[in-house]
Formats: structure tokens, sequence, C-alpha cells
């Protein structure tokens, strides 16, 4: 510890560690970037160094992603450096037979994702029978992307005589319900509020129309002069696209997901975490498992459709104690969705129009007779419908100020996203 200059546990860790040294069962809540992979990594080191070094898997930590795992991985190691405990990483997108070698030369500890493991389970190259700790993190991100048959299968794997230990930075009450079928009596920890963001990421959202937000950001990022920008889009095209479209603008970006191979993956996560490239366009899944210290900004450039997605989101920067800054760009469409983020939160996120990318008064320019979008004929929602829809209910023909009231932004008018933040 002494090496990696950590003097003070973080909460999270104060809390967990000397539950997890006792022995006990563990459901353990807290924010992304929080410490909660040294949370678990620390006490379970020290767990199984009390014991015989043997060739045979006991500690299993399961992640939701290929990044994360390598993330996991590289704190066991690095943790675990004066420890005479092997460990390895098991996940797919690689070739498979290098993980075979390691498994047979025997292993301590293994960090992998439920695909490639049950791989494994299958073709009877690792053997589950002794595993002592079973940890699994992000267990909200795994139910996400429906990994739960996986895990209950892989549950049945192992001795019943086992630790248990959930570390995540949201709980559900689908994870709640999941722990109370393998779990005895968990001990609690929740450091911070469920689905709430750390402290200390300033977030702010800046209104723009949906085909200007590429423009917006190229703007933030040169005219702040911004340097590792981490950037969400909805979608692999979208994250390619626009990371194409910010090389053409001067600035160095590339894309990270779910179809570029592992090697290539790890090549641009280098290249951002050595802060050779200027800007990184993810996806949520790609994202998960990434971990730098001092990320300075995260980007909603397209918003969650799942609200506490947002959370993990921006749980990318601020984190151990740091400063971060979290920006969406939101369009008209988007704000369902930031409302939905916004109640999650049960606060309020600034809203700041930058110059030049005002939308009511461009939209009114193009549109000065868009119709309410329920009330499809062009009323104003406070009037009447009239009986006899063969009656117009204005005449273009000639000028009357009627329609002079109807072009106001009506739509616009009950904007819920105030310019101050709100006991933030």
């Amino acid at each position: 510890m002494s090496d990696q200059g950590y003097t003070v546990p973080t909460p999270i860790q104060a809390q967990a560690i000397p539950v997890v040294l006792q022995g006990k069962d563990l459901l353990a809540a807290a924010q992304t970037g929080t410490g909660k992979t040294a949370g678990f990594t620390l006490p379970l080191l020290q767990l199984l160094s009390k014991k015989a070094i043997s060739k045979t898997v006991r500690c299993l930590i399961l992640v939701p992603t290929r990044e994360l795992a390598a993330q996991v991985q590289e704190s066991v190691r690095t943790y675990g450096k004066y420890k005479p405990l092997r460990s390895t990483t098991i996940f797919g997108g690689v070739n498979i037979n290098p993980q075979i070698q390691e498994l047979r030369r025997g292993v301590d500890i293994v960090v992998a994702t439920p695909g490639r493991l049950l791989d494994h389970v299958q073709q009877k190259t690792i053997d589950l029978r002794h595993v002592e700790i079973l940890v699994l993190d992000e267990a909200d991100r795994m139910l996400d992307m429906g990994f739960i048959h996986d895990i209950r299968r892989i549950i049945g794997l192992l001795p019943k005589a086992r630790q248990n230990l959930m570390f995540s930075a949201t709980f559900p009450e689908e994870i709640r319900k999941l722990a109370g079928t393998f779990m005895q009596h968990p001990q609690l920890v929740e450091v911070a509020r469920r689905n709430t963001p750390a402290e200390l990421v300033a977030q702010v959202q800046h209104p723009v129309a949906q085909d200007r937000k590429r423009e917006l950001l190229a703007h933030l990022v040169k005219d702040n002069n911004w340097h590792q920008v981490l950037v969400f889009t909805r979608t692999k095209h979208g994250a390619n696209r626009l990371a194409k479209q910010l090389n053409a603008s001067g600035i160095e970006a590339d894309a990270i997901h779910g179809n570029k191979s592992q090697p290539q993956r790890t090549r641009v996560l280098k290249r951002f975490k050595d802060n050779e490239l200027q800007v990184l366009v993810a996806t949520d899944i790609a994202a998960r498992g990434i971990d730098i210290d001092e990320l300075p900004h995260v980007v909603n450039f397209d918003l969650p459709h799942v609200a506490e997605d947002y959370v993990h989101r921006i749980g990318r920067t601020g984190r151990a104690g740091s400063s971060g800054e979290a920006v969406s760009l939101v369009s008209h469409e988007d704000r369902p969705l930031m409302a939905a983020i916004e109640k999650l939160m049960n606060r309020k996120v600034e809203s700041r129009v930058i110059s030049g990318f005002e939308t009511g008064r461009s939209q009114e320019r193009q549109q000065p007779h868009a119709p309410h979008p329920r009330n499809p004929q062009g009323r104003h929602p406070s009037q009447p419908q009239k009986r006899h829809s063969s009656q117009p209910q204005h005449s273009h023909h000639r000028p009357q100020p009627q329609p002079q009231k109807q072009a106001e932004p009506v739509r616009n008018a009950p904007i819920q996203y105030p310019r101050t933040i709100s006991g933030g």
C-alpha cells in the first residue's frame, strides 16, 4: 500500500474491509470511483495468504466486461505484489488457449466474465470445486447485460461453504433478490445513498439542437483546451462516426466499443490513459472498467435510456477524491431522459446555454408555425377545439394577431432545468 501512496482508506474501504476479514458475506453499495476494487481486493489477498498456497482456484471474481476484468486484475497484481499468490484473467474476444495454459500452471485468483468462464467449464479447463471466496463486481451491470442465468449457473458449480461478496455502484431491488438466493446473512454497507453521483463531480447540461451536438462538442473541447475527454454515445456506429468527425475537426479522437478486437481496445485505452489521445468516444458497456486517475471530463453526447447508467457514466470522473466535470448535450428530444435522470438523483442539473448554440430562436425562425405535439392542428394548448373541423382555425392568407401568439415556442415554455444546481 505504501508503494501506491495510500495512507487513509476511503469510506467504502473502511467499512467493507473489516467485514470481509471476519469472513462474513457482504453487500456493498458505493459510487463508482470510491475505491470499491481495493475494498475487496485487499482483504481477500490477506485471507488467501493465511492458508497454504495451492494450485487450485480459491477466489473467483466475476465482472461484466473485459476492460473491468483487466482493471481488477491489475489491482490484484499491484496490491498483491509481495504475496505469493497467482492470478489470471478470463474473458472473451481473445484466443482461449493462453488462458488454458495459465490455468494449467495453477492460479489462486481468477477474474472472469461469465460467458468465457462457462466456456472453460464446458471444456473442463477450470475446476471451481475449491472456491472459497466469490466476488460479484458491478453486479447491477451484469444483470443489465443479461448475465443473470449465467451467474446462477456458475454459483451452482461452487462449494456451498464459501464467502460471498457483492460490490456495485447501485443496488436495485433485483440485486437484493438475487443476493437472497445464495448469501448467508450478508452485512450491508451503503456508503452513499443509492443512485447518487459522486459529490465531487460538477454537472452541467447544455441545450443544443440534435444536429449541432458534434459542432458544440468540438467547440467545447477546443475553446476550453480540454484533454482526456471521455464521450459517451448510444451506439457503436455513432461512436465510430463521432470519432471520425472529431478527427476531421482537428481533434485527435478514437472509439472503443464491443465490435473492436481486444488488442484494439487495449491499444486505444493505453493511448487515452497516457494522455496521447484527446478524446475517447465509448459506448456504456465498453467504458466499464475505465479507471483513470483524475479524469477531468465526461461528456454525454447521447443521454442514456436508463437513468442509472448516467450515474455510472459520470462516475468515470471525480474518482478517489479528485474533482471532475460531467457535461450533457441535451436536445429537445433528450429532455424526458434528463428529467428521469434528475428524478433518480433527486436534484436538478444546471442548464447553461452556450453562445451561438441557442435552440429557441433558431427553431422559431425555421418553424414559426410548428404544431404543438399534442395539438396536431397547430392550436395553442389553452384553445378549445371547435366542433366543426371544416372551419379553419386560422387564415394564413391575411395577417391576424392570433398567428403571432402561436409563433411563441409553447412546447419549450415549461423548461424544468434551472440555471443553478439545487442543493448541490
